[in-house]
C-alpha cells in the first residue's frame, strides 16, 4: 500500500496548529497529523500528514494560502517494512558499560555489560541518536564516580532505555513517564523484555503532574530526554521536585541551545557539572 505525505511550514503557532486541524477533514483524511515546532532556531512550524489515498493538491494549496504557509510539498513514499529495514541498519549501541541492542543482536552481547534489549518500535530513544547517547554516557560517568541513586526518574521516557539503565545501576524503584499513549505501551513493553517489571514502573503523565509522581517526589536523578522549549518550560516543576544534592540529565538540545538550558536550570538553583556534545547534539549534567 502506497503512503504519502504532505509536508509544510509557517511561521506561527496558532496558524500551524489551525492547519493541523484542517487537515484531518479533508477527503481523503489522512492516517496521521503532526504539528512541531522547528528545532533549528528559524521560529518556524512544520505541519505534516500521511496518506494511503494521493491528496487532494488543490484543497492542500487552499490550506496552506488560508494560512500564510508555504505550498504543501506532496511526496510518495516507497513501500518499505520499516521494522525490518530498522533491524538491517541500526547496529548494537555501546555507551561506557551500557550495551543497547535489539533481539537480533542478541548472539553479540559481550559478557560484563549491561545488557538492554531495545526493539524497533514507533518510540523515540534506540540508543542511536545523539541524546540518548549522550545521556547514556553521562549516567555510566556517575557510576564510575560511585555515585548511587535511590529514586529516579525519567520525563518523556520514550523507549525506557535510560529508566531500564538506572534500574540496571541501582536497586531503587525508577518511575518512566510519557505524554504519549504509544510510548507508555513501548516502554512497558520493552522493561518486560528486560526483566525489569516491577523496578520499572510506566505511566502517563505530563512533565511531572500527577498523584504517583508527586508521592515518589523528591527524586535524587532526573533524566529529561525531550526538546529545548520543553526542558525550559519545565525547569521550575523539574526542580521542584528534585532532592538536595540530586542530579538532572537533560537532553535533546542542538549544541547552540545548551546555554539557554543551562541558564534557565541555574536560575533555578542548579549547576553545571558536564557537558557531553555529540555531534550537533548536547546532553548537560546539571546538579543542585
Amino acid at each position: 500500500m502506497p503512503t504519502f505525505t504532505a509536508m509544510t511550514t509557517v511561521g506561527a503557532k496558532a496558524s500551524a496548529e489551525a492547519l493541523g486541524e484542517f487537515l484531518e477533514d479533508l477527503d481523503p483524511a489522512p492516517t496521521g497529523v503532526g504539528v512541531f515546532e522547528m528545532e533549528d532556531g528559524s521560529g518556524l512550524w512544520e505541519v505534516g500528514a500521511y496518506f494511503t489515498d494521493k491528496p487532494d493538491v488543490i484543497a492542500l494549496d487552499l490550506l496552506a494560502a488560508s494560512q500564510g504557509a508555504k505550498p504543501f510539498l506532496v511526496s510518495e513514499l516507497p513501500e518499505t517494512d520499516w521494522v525490518a529495514k530498522v533491524r538491517r541498519e541500526l547496529a548494537p549501541v555501546e555507551a561506557g558499560r551500557f550495551f543497547v541492542y535489539g533481539s537480533h543482536d542478541a548472539d553479540r552481547v559481550p559478557e560484563g555489560r549491561i545488557a538492554l534489549l531495545i526493539e524497533a518500535s514507533m518510540a523515540f530513544g534506540t540508543g542511536h541518536h545523539g541524546t540518548t547517547l549522550g545521556c547514556l554516557r553521562v549516567l555510566d560517568g556517575l557510576a564510575d564516580e560511585g555515585v548511587t541513586k535511590e529514586s529516579v526518574i525519567d520525563v518523556g521516557c520514550g523507549t525506557a532505555v535510560l529508566a531500564m539503565a538506572a534500574a540496571r545501576l541501582w536497586p531503587g524503584r525508577v518511575l518512566a513517564s510519557d505524554i504519549d499513549e504509544v510510548a507508555v505501551d513501548v516502554a512497558e513493553a520493552n522493561v518486560a523484555a528486560n526483566d525489569l517489571v516491577g523496578r520499572v514502573r510506566c505511566l502517563e503523565a505530563t512533565g511531572v503532574e500527577g498523584e504517583e509522581i508527586a508521592g515518589a517526589a523528591p527524586f535524587d536523578l532526573i533524566f529529561a530526554n525531550i526538546l529545548k522549549g520543553p526542558l525550559v518550560d519545565l525547569a521550575p516543576s523539574l526542580t521542584g521536585v528534585l532532592s538536595p544534592g540530586g542530579h538532572v540529565i537533560l537532553s535533546g538540545l542542538l549544541n547552540e541551545q545548551a546555554d539557554d538550558v543551562i541558564a534557565a536550570y541555574s536560575e533555578q538553583g542548579l549547576s553545571l557539572v558536564r557537558r557531553e556534545p555529540i555531534g550537533d547534539w548536547t546532553t548537560l549534567l546539571m546538579q543542585r
